[in-house]
């Protein structure tokens, strides 16, 4: 595949965010809270896939994780802590410029690229992430299946994006927007993915969902796992051939 998937109306709006992507209170602070949720879940499967003890430091060690609208880095710093050797790919420059300098002064090795997922040089990588990328893309079909033909064989993929009902457009396009939350004009709820449509973008790349779970506000936390996927939720994916699905219920 070539699939060319950047919006640059999109591309530009987060490039725009990048100067304080890590400051915890500015503009990508709800990116921030959603963070440690996101990754707790994706070790929860990383454990679960390649049984790893959830007590190991580096649950990646020798493992390569691409993570695709990394922005500044959130995900791909984390990962490289794990043990995993990293590459993160952002539709935005300033956005690969920022994760540059970050992980430098982190003292982190990891590769980055700005463009499209397609242009990267060839590669499969055993952990694909992409989260709150797909509903912001041109073309969600081809860009699903560009993130499969990047994982490679036994490897696990995982997605996160909103879900697109009525709470969700109050909440994460009306009134997140208005009080200043997230940046005005983030967020299209008509470009948000119910999981059964996301799911069947995922099987139509030859992949099989094997779990689903909510991703739901918190009056202690901030958000949590499991229960509500009115607003948002995570999906777990892996080639079809390793056998049956089984989603969380």
């Amino acid at each position: 595949m070539n699939a060319a998937t950047i919006n640059p109306d999109e591309a530009a709006h987060f490039g725009a965010l990048a100067a304080d992507w890590w400051d915890p209170h500015g503009s990508s602070a709800m990116l921030h809270r959603l963070n440690p949720v996101r990754l707790a879940y994706i070790r929860e499967q990383i454990d679960m896939h390649w049984h790893v003890d959830a007590r190991e430091r580096h649950p990646l060690q020798g493992k390569r994780a691409l993570d695709v609208g990394c922005g500044a880095g959130l995900l791909c710093e984390p990962f490289a802590r794990m043990g995993a050797a990293v590459t993160g790919v952002d539709a935005a420059p300033e956005n690969i410029a920022a994760a540059r300098d970050h992980a430098a002064g982190q003292g982190l090795s990891i590769s980055y690229f700005a463009g499209e997922l397609a242009a990267l040089p060839p590669a499969t990588f055993d952990l694909v992430t992409s989260m709150e990328v797909v509903e912001h893309v041109t073309d969600p079909a081809a860009f699903i299946g560009e993130l499969a033909a990047r994982l490679a064989p036994g490897g696990l993929m995982i997605l996160s994006t909103p879900n697109r009902t009525m709470l969700s457009k109050l909440l994460l396009v009306e009134a997140a927007e208005r009080v200043g939350a997230v940046p005005r004009g983030t967020h299209d709820w008509d470009r948000f993915l119910k999981p059964e449509e996301l799911a069947s973008l995922i099987e139509g790349a030859g992949l099989e969902v094997i779990d689903r779970t909510g991703l739901a506000p918190s009056p202690v936390r901030g958000f949590k796992l499991g229960g509500s996927e009115a607003l948002n939720y995570l999906m777990t994916a892996r080639w079809a051939d390793r056998g049956v699905a089984s989603v969380r219920p």
